[in-house]
């Protein structure tokens, strides 16, 4: 029977159905609920949909009463009614099959209720006390089962007024010698009004800061939209740059190791043209040898003298000294000016590698040092202040610099540099401590408070001022632009932890830093006040970075660094 009985009723009022509709999806309702739903009376062009299964139907569908199903709405309460009848002291949980109190033999079903009388009546009896002059004062309500729900429990009086003060409706007696005497009172329909007007504000407040938000996403779309085609026309400008820089190296290269072949090939032609003429110089020196030779052999002087006249042989020969080779005409000075331009090159590169952002590391927040009150994310890259109530008991400042979290690396040599994403966050301290405290003391981090000791230096953000903190030292710094990403960058051969706007590249305040210790980035997103410092410290990462060094020391052998 329950089953029955539910699909008789109004998903929206949760009572039968009065004036039953169904709509194209299949799904019935009330004529006035899917009204007040769709807050219009049918007319509205606007976008409608179904309240059970959301499906969008069209702008303007026809709401015709289903006869059929206010027939089976009719038959069923007529038959409950019966049942009720026929059973004494059996009643139903629906509140249209309320019996009328006054109707003994044939009970009837109620339809209104008296609260002056605190009975149930039927449509006769309503009218009665319509019509009669002595119950006309009564006050007659809509059908209830629990009529002392709406008189009040003390005096069990009607609610006729509403106490402003405590802001719930009482009777007379309550603001008369009640405990809401001397309150400001006012009658329900004036206090009703008056609320509903502040509730219509309210909605309407509402609903244009729905319209912002909406506004608002917009926005974001557009420049989440903007930003991607915005990287993406960057990158392809940027990989266009790297392109024309790699054809006038590539260029430049094939123009030396051409011009170094052209050299070769000069100076082997030129060794060999007088390779040439040395070795043809051999050749009539082993003629005129033979030549000779055979004269010396002549015994007869008259042919000998005739021969030796014939070949020009009469006189000693005159040959010319040969001369040593010249090593100098061999020096290889073209090929060291063209080592000294390749070595021009790489000291103009070398003026602008490494860049900062080759020693960029991207470091992990160790959960283990973190203060209580902050939360990690499971990824270790962003440190937030925990969404929870903050004593007002000890009001701790929103600067306080025990709330931080050790970075799980820490640096004793070299350079390194790392990037925190702050962006409009209102309150933050950024810094590096020393590792004199170990990492279990550093949980409380009272004893390494970020900024007031001499083993950490940090910059503070507060309120839009960016202050320069070590040692119990404050410096304000003057700052152009504000900044949206904070980068540090430890040099630890040259004693230096500088503090930049990494979106710039801007440097805000160097210290000189002299410690044997180990240096630790410390994170404190500092306190969240009323809300307004929910955002989270982001560290800045990237795939893969390079180890400048580390690529130095792999690559040594088969290219010359760029400082040699």
């Amino acid at each position: 029977m329950g089953s029955v009985e539910e699909t008789l009723k109004c998903p929206v009022c949760q009572d039968f159905f009065t004036e039953p509709v169904t709509l194209q999806c299949g799904h019935d309702f009330c004529l006035t609920c899917i009204q007040a739903v769709w807050e219009t009376d049918g007319s509205s062009k606007g976008p409608l949909f179904c309240p059970e299964c959301q499906i969008f139907l069209p702008s303007d569908p026809k709401l015709e009463v289903n006869t059929g199903l206010q027939t089976k709405v009719k038959d069923f309460i007529t038959s409950s009614a019966e049942r009720h009848a026929a059973t004494p002291g059996i009643t139903t949980k629906s509140s249209a099959t309320i019996s009328c109190d006054h109707c003994i033999e044939t009970p009837s079903v109620a339809v209104r209720t008296c609260l002056t009388c605190d009975a149930s009546l039927c449509q006769a009896h309503a009218l009665l006390h319509q019509q009669r002059a002595a119950l006309k004062e009564h006050t007659v309500v809509e059908v209830t089962r629990d009529p002392l729900s709406l008189k009040c429990r003390e005096h069990r009086d009607e609610l006729k007024l509403f106490c402003m003060e405590d802001r719930v409706p009482v009777c007379c007696l309550c603001v008369l010698v009640g405990t809401h005497k001397h309150h400001k009172a006012a009658q329900l329909q004036e206090a009703s009004k008056d609320f509903k007007k502040i509730l219509e504000a309210t909605m309407s407040q509402l609903l244009q800061r729905r319209n912002e938000a909406e506004h608002t996403i917009k926005d974001l779309e557009s420049l989440y939209t903007e930003t991607v085609k915005s990287a993406a026309d960057f990158k392809e400008r940027i990989s266009d740059k790297y392109s024309r820089i790699h054809v006038v190296l590539d260029g430049d290269e094939r123009l030396m190791m051409q011009i170094i072949d052209a050299e070769e090939t000069c100076m082997t032609e030129w060794l060999e043209a007088q390779r040439g003429i040395m070795e043809a110089q051999i050749k009539e020196i082993d003629r005129i040898r033979a030549s000779s030779k055979s004269l010396l052999q002549e015994t007869n002087d008259l042919q000998f003298l005739q021969q030796i006249t014939s070949k020009n042989l009469c006189d000693p020969l005159d040959f010319a000294p040969i001369e040593e080779v010249n090593k100098d005409l061999c020096d290889p000075e073209k090929l060291r000016t063209v080592e000294r331009l390749v070595d021009d090159l790489s000291v103009a590169l070398s003026q602008l590698f490494p860049r900062m952002w080759s020693y960029l590391s991207c470091p992990a927040l160790d959960t283990e040092t973190a203060h209580p009150k902050l939360e990690i994310t499971t990824d270790r890259r962003q440190v937030f202040w925990r969404r929870q109530p903050v004593s007002e008991e000890k009001n701790p400042r929103p600067y306080d610099s025990q709330y931080s979290v050790l970075a799980q690396e820490s640096f004793t040599n070299g350079q390194h540099y790392w990037e925190v994403i702050v962006q409009d966050k209102p309150f933050w301290m950024i810094g590096v401590t020393t590792g004199s405290v170990s990492k279990k003391e550093s949980l409380n981090l009272t004893s390494s408070s970020l900024g007031v000791n001499n083993t950490s230096w940090c910059i503070y953000h507060g309120d839009g001022q960016y202050l320069a903190c070590h040692d119990t030292q404050e410096k304000q710094l003057s700052v152009a632009k504000s900044v949206r990403k904070l980068g540090i960058l430890a040099n630890l051969q040259k004693g230096e932890l500088s503090f930049y706007n990494a979106d710039a590249m801007t440097l805000l305040h160097s210290f000189c830093v002299r410690c044997s210790e180990p240096l630790y980035p410390v994170f404190n997103p500092c306190i969240d006040m009323n809300g307004l410092n929910r955002q989270p410290l982001t560290l800045f990462w990237i795939k893969d970075p390079w180890d400048w060094h580390s690529e130095g020391r792999t690559n040594e052998t088969s290219r010359v660094s760029l400082n040699d």
